[in-house]
């Protein structure tokens, strides 16, 4: 399988394309809510309860609660009747991998083929009545746990689709869907012949089809595709248990949809696996330090991996679990609030860069379903940026006379502002958190980059103020390292100033430090036997140096 495409790389992907068989992006997890908008207020709650039954006279907790009880019946009669498997999901079971389980195996399969229950956390109402007559309707604070049912559905056009609704009123929902199970499914009725492991496309025959149907779940063509699938289900398998076809007619009971969680991810297919590992190891080795990240997660399995060639059919499936992994699996995660991006191994050869909103009031934008193609559009962004700021710390250079300058006074405007000593640890330790706080989305503020100092610092309780981080981003806007984003009071990381900073501090701590920590001096010994790649440039370095200092007639 051959599907390079020349045009519209970003610089990280372009970077390795003589190691890739190729890319393509998709949507990956979406998490729709659907909610009732009378039933989400006290006062919308009786107008509804008063068109459902004609009056306020039974409008009171007991008979809220018999709606989650006349469900319960409904629903395992049903799933009795029609052979359905029915489960209560222990605590901390993983759900959809018990109905993984249940998948039909017929291809043609359409409709509910597995009910899961568990115990959590939702909006339910409580009614409170008076001796005056009046009625006071919230909702309970806290949360009280309450039975869910998840109803897991085969779709023809969206694959394994999943709504999990509360039995009790307003009846909330979500459903969730999966980019790359459409994408699977669009693709075989167009004839487009492809391998998908797991969650992910590892061969395609028709590179360019595939990728025209996975940019259409980013369109706003999408929107109208992910309605219809969620109201051709959650009225005829879910809400019918609540409440019968009549009664939503009567109370004219409708949901409403908003995005709540969406995925979006690059996905680069490596030639062989092997290359793939080195890679991804030398990328994690070179950025983790520098964007300040504290740990990363290595699920450990066999570390060789095959090379098939011409034998798609011989491939095994790949499975990567916690519990048991065929391959080593490392997660480069970074986390900003309720926005996270990551990049991990997916399967034999598959390179996944991840853009996640685990809630999309984080992207600053409506969540309303209609607003889709603009979250998929800041997910892209997020992507993007996370893979500049890679391909800058990867592939980092100093331009002639950098060094030079960076000390020498400055103009920011018509005021003039000091240099920039790298000889000093605060100055250093503000480079440092720049670095860190680069993936920022949305940028950052003057306190965020104070804050960041003290951590790195390792004492949250020194004299670095916003104070100090103002002065300080102020020298390195002079510079062109820093920009201040427009109408806002927060910054950003420049290309070219990200390159800067980084090629300093990874020549210092990297290079200046061990050779002068050597003195010049070749170490004798016996060599270890086990010595890494690294260690022997080191090695050829300080030889060639110790050669040099000879020369300079500076070696003791």
């Amino acid at each position: 399988m051959t599907f390079k495409q020349k045009n519209n790389h970003d610089s990280f992907t372009q970077h390795y394309m003589q190691h890739l068989d190729g890319t393509y992006d998709c949507v990956d997890r979406i998490v729709v809510n659907a909610y009732f908008i009378l039933g989400q207020t006290g006062g919308g709650f009786r107008t509804w309860w008063r068109r459902l039954t004609g009056g306020d006279e039974h409008l009171d907790n007991t008979h809220l609660m018999r709606f989650a009880a006349r469900f319960s019946r409904r629903i395992h009669a049903s799933a009795k009747k029609n052979n359905i498997p029915l489960i209560h999901c222990k605590p901390n079971e993983r759900k959809h991998e018990i109905a993984q389980q249940y998948v039909p195996k017929d291809p043609l399969f359409k409709g509910v083929f597995c009910i899961l229950v568990n115990r959590a956390p939702a909006s339910v109402m409580e009614v409170k009545r008076f001796d005056n007559g009046n009625i006071d309707i919230r909702k309970k604070h806290p949360y009280p746990y309450v039975n869910h049912y998840s109803f897991h559905i085969m779709d023809p056009d969206w694959g394994h689709v999943t709504i999990r609704l509360c039995p009790h009123p307003p009846f909330n929902a979500q459903i969730i869907l999966n980019g790359h199970e459409y994408v699977a499914r669009q693709a075989t009725k167009m004839g487009i012949d492809f391998v998908k492991e797991d969650n992910c496309f590892t061969q395609i025959s028709d590179a360019a089809g595939l990728a025209r149907i996975a940019d259409t779940m980013r369109a706003e063509s999408s929107v109208g595709r992910m309605v219809q699938v969620c109201r051709r289900w959650i009225y005829s398998a879910c809400l019918c248990f609540a409440l019968t076809r009549d009664e939503q007619i009567k109370s004219d009971f409708g949901y409403f949809f908003s995005v709540y969680q969406a995925e979006y991810s690059r996905n680069l297919i490596f030639t062989r696996g092997r290359t793939m590992d080195q890679l991804f190891d030398s990328i994690i080795d070179r950025t983790r330090a520098a964007l300040n990240l504290k740990t990363i997660k290595t699920i450990f399995g066999y570390k060789k991996r095959p090379f098939y060639k011409g034998r798609p059919g011989k491939r095994p499936r790949i499975e990567v679990v916690v519990e048991r992994p065929v391959y080593d699996l490392t997660i480069f995660k970074i986390h900003f609030g309720k926005l996270t991006v990551k990049i991990y191994s997916k399967g034999e050869r598959v390179l996944r860069i991840e853009a996640i909103a685990h809630n999309t009031k984080a992207l600053r934008c409506r969540r309303k379903i209609d607003k889709f193609a603009e979250i998929t559009d800041a997910l892209k962004a997020i992507v993007q940026r996370f893979v500049g700021v890679l391909n800058c710390i990867d592939a980092c250079f100093i331009d002639d006379q950098t060094l030079d300058t960076w000390p020498l006074a400055s103009k920011l405007g018509a005021a003039r502002v000091a240099g920039i000593d790298v000889n000093k640890a605060r100055i250093r330790t503000v480079m440092q958190a720049v670095m860190a706080l680069s993936l920022k989305p949305n940028g950052f503020s003057a306190s965020q980059l104070a804050e960041k100092v003290r951590q790195i610092m390792g004492d949250l309780d020194i004299a670095y103020q916003t104070r100090q981080a103002s002065y300080d981003l102020r020298k390195f806007r002079a510079k062109a390292l820093v920009q201040k984003i427009k109408n806002s009071r927060r910054y950003e990381v420049t290309e070219k100033g990200l390159r800067q900073i980084i090629a300093f501090l990874v020549l210092r701590e990297k290079v200046l430090i061990p050779l002068l920590a050597a003195g010049g001096k070749r170490k004798t010994g016996p060599k270890p036997k086990n010595r890494s790649q690294i260690d022997i440039h080191y090695d050829n370095i300080q030889i060639e140096m110790q050669y040099v200092f000879d020369e300079l007639k500076l070696a003791a």
